[in-house]
């Protein structure tokens, strides 16, 4: 397995008890992690390889800069590979995206020929993935997705433009597991209403980055507060985009409406303490926070990203195109005046996303049945 993600190397991490469960499927599971060297000393991580559980290794890339990922990747991998002397047909790679992690798991395949599974988190075929940095990686992806054995993606509109391509590979849908019970069963330990003086409490959870446009909420924030001025923005989360985004907030005097309190770990007490949930993303692979707002029990008002795409407007949620923001504050108005509306949004979004998601059972099941079916296609 090829990822991103440093905070496997962490002991107790979230992700880490993930990826253990993942070793429960297979025989052996190693994993490299891109990582410089700084990241590495942030962690106080000092081995080059770390057995997480009985059968799963962690392998950062202690990489000097980011610019080295692909090369070390290929190279750790390789060197996996031959000494744990893999089998063809009963062997996979997978990589956690299509781009470097997909490159890299690419030069794998071809070099030890073995079958090659890319998962698709995100969607590089929207028109607002832009910039340099995403052109090189919507080339990768290209590239890699052509040449891939098995392709798992997140949601049912991501097949879709991924059938467009034409890909030889079979294409799955596994969104990302959320475990419901543990969301709607978790206990509130803290009161935003309590924390903060505004009578309605609007709630972005999100990385601050540029698709994820956040300065939209914020403009809509504004607009709502002329009708009514004791409503407010929590915003969980960082990013490159916070400096600019509270630069935005101090331009439309909105300092004592806006609270950009950082990532957090409790994320119950501001899903169940919130009054509805904002999302104006440009695009998502797939929406997890939206998904754990709903069946937080909060009324959602969204842009047609990610799951949103198969969610029914005015029924399971308020849906939003990102360049009409006069209809989200219509939406949020409507909610503040209608607390019946809050409550069919609540119940509609609930019941539609207990029926979508799977038991960790069945998930683990369709994780495992697309390795075993990969694995074959040496």
């Amino acid at each position: 397995m090829i990822g991103s993600d440093r905070n496997l190397c962490v002991e107790g991490s979230a992700v880490s008890k993930r990826i253990k469960e993942y070793g429960n499927l297979v025989v052996e599971l190693h994993i490299i992690v891109f990582a410089t060297r700084k990241h590495l000393r942030l962690l106080k991580i000092e081995n080059s390889k770390l057995k997480i559980s009985n059968n799963v290794w962690v392998y950062p890339t202690n990489s000097f800069s980011r610019w080295f990922y692909l090369r070390d990747a290929v190279t750790l991998s390789k060197k996996i590979v031959y000494e744990n002397k893999f089998i063809r047909g009963k062997s996979v790679i997978t990589t956690q995206d299509p781009f470097e992690c997909g490159w890299t798991g690419l030069k794998i395949k071809k070099w030890w020929r073995l079958p090659l599974e890319v998962q698709l988190h995100t969607d590089p075929f929207s028109p607002y993935f832009t910039g340099f940095q995403n052109r090189v990686r919507q080339f990768f992806a290209r590239t890699v997705l052509a040449k891939a054995d098995g392709i798992r993606v997140v949601s049912e509109s991501l097949k879709l433009k991924a059938k467009s391509l034409k890909l030889g590979a079979e294409i799955s849908v596994l969104p990302i597991y959320v475990d419901r019970e543990k969301i709607e069963n978790s206990h509130v330990t803290s009161d935003l209403h309590t924390r903060y003086p505004w009578r309605f409490i609007l709630l972005a959870v999100s990385r601050l980055a540029p698709e994820k446009n956040l300065s939209l909420a914020i403009k809509i924030l504004a607009s709502v507060r002329k009708k009514f001025p004791d409503t407010g923005l929590v915003i969980v989360g960082s990013g490159s985009e916070e400096n600019r985004l509270k630069v935005l907030v101090k331009k439309l005097k909105l300092e004592d409406a806006v609270a950009f309190v950082g990532w957090q770990n409790d994320l119950a007490s501001f899903y169940k303490t919130a009054n509805a949930f904002i999302q104006t993303s440009l695009f998502e692979g797939y929406g997890l926070s939206l998904v754990e707002a709903g069946l937080s029990g909060l009324p959602v008002l969204t842009t047609p990203v990610g799951i949103a795409q198969e969610l029914k407007h005015g029924e399971d949620a308020y849906i939003y195109p990102h360049n009409h923001p006069e209809l989200f504050v219509e939406g949020i108005i409507a909610l503040i005046e209608n607390n019946q509306e809050r409550e069919n949004l609540k119940i509609n979004l609930q019941k539609t996303l207990e029926l979508r998601l799977l038991s960790k059972e069945a998930y683990m099941a369709k994780i495992r049945g697309g390795w075993e079916s990969i694995a074959t296609k040496v």
